[in-house]
């Protein structure tokens, strides 16, 4: 997937200075004159000597002024804390307001968005926006060939059938469906502001459980479910009593937050059940599958029997419930704060979110998902029934897999550094991050590239959302104007990543596409599509963000920049590698895409060219928008112009011979991958693939086309009555180059590097896989140029059908085939491949449908 890694996977928590520090200073008057001192009054030259004196009495005060300074700065440089003279800038935060901290973010939107499913990486996990949260969460015991495994952590290996939110509105309500061999879930979330709440609100789950096997023996016979609260605080949990019967009191635990006040959890059902518990006391909760999983194996042990012991630690602050009941049964858990304020109503609100009370409401969200499904997207005469039920699994699971995270970035240093660090690493400074997340099962995480496409989709549904979270990303910047590109915030987080994976490198960049959500907004604010009021909103969080953004874009422009004007290479590849067979390209999101077969500073990325030229274009029209276009306002202008420049980009990266737009730098094409015997381990030799370098490499064009190959198109940069054009259209359209019946291919088949492993271990991943973000901006320019005048005009519309057409049949026939949105689709067969469970930017899918592109 991505620049991230997402093919390896990627840090660790820890204490830092605080974010910033007010400097030191005092408010300093002008010594008055001694008391009794009075000058001469003499007239003629007495007058001279008197502004003389004065003038150097002003010399004087003003040395001594000036003194006094010196000497403060010197002490102060003494006795500040020695973590904050060292204070590395890579880990300084950005010296601006933050974001995050505007009006607009605070209040009742704040309130708003304060508990929702956000631990995207469990199967239902419930928690707050706050570091320090109470978090919910839902496991239960699949069977699988008569065996019972535990379900919690979404992955792979459990090999559910099919799970995912059908429908999900990013605030209050969400429906998910499971299915685990024969045994189905439905998990409905909803959450409510009711008098006398905490605050947040209160909120419920539902979960349905069916069993086609119902009756077929003990393992299909019962099934057991286990609900869980924790407090990541560490407060003690109380519970609803000794021994658990529903049917006296629906009451499980209760506690108390500073956050919500005294709050009580319930457990309400009309089907006949049984409640166990255990109670831990633990600072993590990472590992709280295999707590729960011990605990049931020994009590399987010493009485044969699979329930929890019913006992619980000292201060427990993790309480797990064990329901067990005979298939089907319906269970509905409500959570209730305040409820120190207002004990009257605790009841009222207990039955508003539960049984029949729930189901209606639950319905009626429904009701309004769909009407504002059809409302924002506008499709019943764009496509058929499937397709909208896979548009709105798209939607749904990008807004349900939106988390909430907190942590330390880990930042890699280089090891001739002198930060005297023992390690290899730093730490950023402790952040949070409300995000959208690319895969909950392999990336639930933010990844900076992907966000910028999310958006795409997130603005178009939730405004306040989008902003949200744009403000969030923006806020880690640092003082250099980097934000670390992929996010592994929290003990959580960092539990499904190996070590060696998780720091960020400071010099390498990831593709601004925020930039593209943010083009959109302003167009959007110029052509009055939002509301007075969201217009303000938007305008008002440019304002804050503008600072920033212009960090942002002279970061790039400044680390990214090539040697040549107008020129861009991604750092961050290696030079000396012996694995790989075309060095790998993590910093631009194409991870494998074949580059320079030698990275050197003399390569022009033509891909980043294209993404400074939306970064320049974007900030020009922010500029425009707040009415900034004297100063840096006009220097984006210029710089969009230049890098629009229609000769020079041809200079640049266009190859005749080919018809098409190629990455410049030491290349040669003969390179290969060959066994090589290394040292002896155990007495028997090894063999490993190793790099062979065949032919001396040249300052050259790169000869791969490809997705890289187009992004002049993507941006529009072609002019409409451009022969250059035909021949993009030509590679398109060409079955032996790009074209596949299921999309278009990430590189040709005529490439050298297509399909070819890029080490013993790195399957092919950008080079012939069909991936739908880049996609979804090749049917966008198609889109732009097949209503631009121009003698291709036609083509670009015929080509564009046909090619959304076969987008959406071939996501859509997957969805229904395997119940999910891949990764990537093969090119050969449009089998969805790569990670499932993928919402992310393969949710792009449902903007194909509804014909909706930005106007960049």
């Amino acid at each position: 997937m991505s620049g991230s890694g997402r093919k390896n996977a990627r840090t660790r928590t820890r204490s830092s200075a605080d974010a910033s520090k007010d400097d030191d200073g005092d408010d300093l008057s002008l010594r008055q004159p001694k008391p009794g001192f009075r000058p001469r009054r003499d007239r003629g030259r007495n007058q001279s000597s008197l502004r003389i004196f004065n003038v150097d009495l002003k010399v004087m005060l003003g040395l001594s002024v000036l003194a006094f300074f010196v000497i403060l700065f010197v002490i102060y440089n003494l006795i500040k804390p020695a973590e904050e003279v060292q204070r590395p800038r890579v880990v300084t935060p950005f010296p601006a307001p933050k974001i995050m901290d505007l009006p607009q973010f605070q209040g009742e939107h704040k309130e708003s968005l304060y508990w929702g499913t956000y631990r995207p990486h469990v199967y239902l996990g419930i928690r707050a926006r706050t570091p320090r949260s109470l978090v919910a969460g839902l496991m239960w015991l699949g069977v699988k060939d008569g065996r019972y495994f535990m379900r919690h952590v979404c992955q792979d290996s459990d090999e559910l059938s099919k799970y995912g939110w059908t429908h999900h509105n990013g605030r209050d309500f969400g429906r998910q469906l499971l299915i685990d061999q024969d045994m189905t879930l439905e998990t409905s979330f909803f959450k409510s502001k009711e008098a006398g709440s905490g605050y947040g609100g209160d909120w419920a789950v539902r979960v349905d459980v069916q069993n086609e096997k119902s009756g077929d023996g003990e393992p299909w016979r019962s099934g057991h479910l286990f609900f869980y609260v924790a407090d990541e605080d560490g407060h003690s949990l109380s519970l609803g009593g000794d021994s658990l019967d529903i049917h006296e009191s629906s009451l499980l635990a209760s506690g108390s937050r500073m956050d919500v006040g005294r709050w009580q959890l319930h457990l309400k059902s009309l089907d006949d059940m049984e409640v166990h518990y255990s109670g831990f006391r633990t600072p993590h909760i990472h590992n709280l599958s295999d707590l729960v999983q011990e605990s049931l194996v020994e009590q399987a042990r010493k009485y044969n029997r699979l329930q929890l012991p019913d006992r619980s630690d000292n201060s427990a602050n993790i309480l797990v419930f064990q329901i067990s009941a005979k298939f089907p049964f319906k269970i509905d858990i409500a959570f209730v704060s305040g409820t120190g304020l207002d004990s009257s109503r605790v009841e009222e609100r207990i039955s508003s979110l539960t049984g029949t009370s729930l189901t209606s409401k639950l319905k009626e969200k429904q009701r309004e998902f769909d009407a504002k499904f059809e409302k924002n997207f506008n499709m019943s005469s764009k496509i058929d029934s499937e397709s909208a039920v896979a548009g709105k699994a798209a939607i749904g699971n990008m807004l349900g897999g939106i988390g909430y995270f907190y942590g330390q970035s880990k930042i890699a240093i280089p090891r001739d550094s002198n930060l005297g660090s023992h390690e290899n690493y730093i730490y950023y400074w402790p952040a949070e991050l409300y995000t959208a997340v690319p895969s909950r099962p392999f990336f639930p995480r933010g990844f900076l590239w992907d966000e910028g496409f999310h958006q795409l989709l997130i603005w178009r549904w939730d405004i306040h959302i989008s902003l949200d979270i744009i403000g969030h990303w923006l806020d880690l910047m640092n003082i250099d104007g980097w934000i670390p590109r992929e996010q592994i915030l929290g003990a959580e987080a960092l539990s499904k990543i190996p070590e060696e994976f998780v720091p960020q490198h400071p010099t390498d960049g990831n593709p601004p596409t925020l930039f593209m959500a943010l083009h959109d907004l302003v167009d959007g604010v110029k052509k009055n599509k939002f509301t007075s009021t969201e217009s303000i909103e938007i305008s008002s969080f440019l304002e804050q963000a503008f600072v920033r953004l212009e960090a942002w874009f002279q970061w790039f422009n400044t680390t990214q920049s090539g040697k040549e004007t107008g020129s861009y290479y991604w750092h961050g590849r290696d030079s000396k590698t012996t694995r790989e067979l075309n060095p790998k390209t993590l910093s631009s999101g194409l991870d494998d895409y074949p580059r320079a077969s030698h990275p050197t500073a003399d390569e022009r990325h033509v891909d980043l060219r294209c993404w400074m030229l939306l970064a320049a274009d974007c900030m020009h029209s922010v500029a425009q928008l707040l009415k900034k276009e004297n100063g840096s306002g006009k220097e984006y202008g210029t710089t969009a112009k230049m890098l629009t420049d229609f000769e020079v980009l041809n200079q640049m990266h266009y190859d005749e011979a080919y018809g098409a737009y190629f990455d410049f730098g030491y290349h040669t094409e003969k390179v290969r991958l060959s066994w090589k015997e290394m040292k002896v381990e155990h007495g028997y030799p090894t063999r490993e693939l190793v790099r062979e370098v065949l032919g001396n490499p040249e300052l050259r064009l790169v000869p791969h086309i490809g997705y890289v190959s187009l992004f002049p198109l993507m941006r529009r940069i072609i002019p409409s009555e451009s022969w250059i054009l035909q021949k993009q259209l030509d590679l398109i359209s060409n079955r032996s180059i790009l074209w596949t019946d299921f999309g278009l291919r990430s590189l040709s088949k005529t490439s050298s590097l297509y399909m070819k492993r890029n080490t013993e271990h790195d399957a092919p991943y950008w080079r012939g896989p069909i991936w739908m973000n880049m996609n979804y901006m090749i049917l966008s320019a198609l889109h732009h140029y097949s209503k631009e005048d121009g003698p291709y005009r036609e083509r670009a519309k015929t080509i564009y059908d046909d090619l959304r057409t076969n987008l959406i049949r071939n996501v859509v026939r997957n969805y229904n085939r395997t119940g999910f949105l891949w990764e990537q689709y093969d090119q050969k067969n449009g089998k969805g491949k790569g990670q499932r469970v993928f919402t992310g930017w393969t949710s792009l899918v449902l903007l194909i449908m509804a014909e909706a592109y930005g106007e960049i």
